[in-house]
């Protein structure tokens, strides 16, 4: 087995740029964890107030990962889904798509043009994700891509069907009673770090009334 190449500084900084926590980042290197800890605990951090890099990017209470994705019930592992050991049926999509992101899998950016831009009214970045197969219970990875809207309507086809858009174009006044306003944990937690959330749902749906 060859040996494992070491990780420069600046290596693991880009790691931690895209992670929320340092498991997430060595899965991001493509390195296991213990490789990951040992080069991450060698570059100082001083400058940061932390003794090395390792330290810094510890995230032991979950800070900006959703709820939902840190329930101790639900401790089924997302590489059993893209290894094939586990069907994917039984899960909520949207929680699969948080765990490639949040577990280092996948990066969250157009994986055409490179869009990375959040949303103000909740903090996401607008993407989809594509299954390469058209078979949306492959999660190989090598069969997934992330698409932002524009790209995936150039290569994939339309977003919205012919009803949507003409309401679109048009221009039609929306019925705000008739939308579901609700928000999910990892959007509360994205306007809380521009500032602009509380700690209910209803300071959340306050902030969209006004934007």
């Amino acid at each position: 087995m060859p040996k494992a190449k070491p990780l420069s500084v600046e290596q693991i900084r880009a790691a931690m740029n895209k992670t929320k926590s340092n498991r997430a980042a060595s899965r991001y290197l493509n390195v296991s964890y213990q490789h990951y800890k040992k080069w991450a605990k060698l570059y100082d951090a001083t400058e940061e107030g932390y003794p090395n890099l390792f330290e810094q990017h510890k995230n032991q209470s979950g800070k900006g990962i959703p709820k939902f994705l840190n329930n101790s019930k639900d401790d089924r592992s997302v590489l059993d889904i893209i290894e094939g050991r586990l069907d994917p049926s039984s899960w909520d999509p949207q929680k699969i798509k948080y765990r490639l992101f949040e577990e280092g899998y996948m990066k969250e950016e157009c994986y055409n043009c490179g869009f990375h831009e959040r949303r103000v009214s909740d903090y996401k970045i607008p993407l989809i994700l594509n299954f390469k197969d058209r078979n949306k219970q492959h999660y190989r990875l090598d069969n997934l891509e992330m698409l932002c809207y524009n790209c995936y309507f150039l290569f994939m086809g339309d977003i919205f069907d012919d009803k949507q858009l003409e309401g679109l174009e048009d221009h039609k006044p929306m019925n705000q009673s008739e939308v579901d306003w609700e928000l999910d944990s990892y959007q509360l937690e994205r306007l809380k770090e521009l500032g602009l959330g509380g700690d209910d749902e209803d300071d959340g749906l306050d902030i969209i009334s006004r934007l």
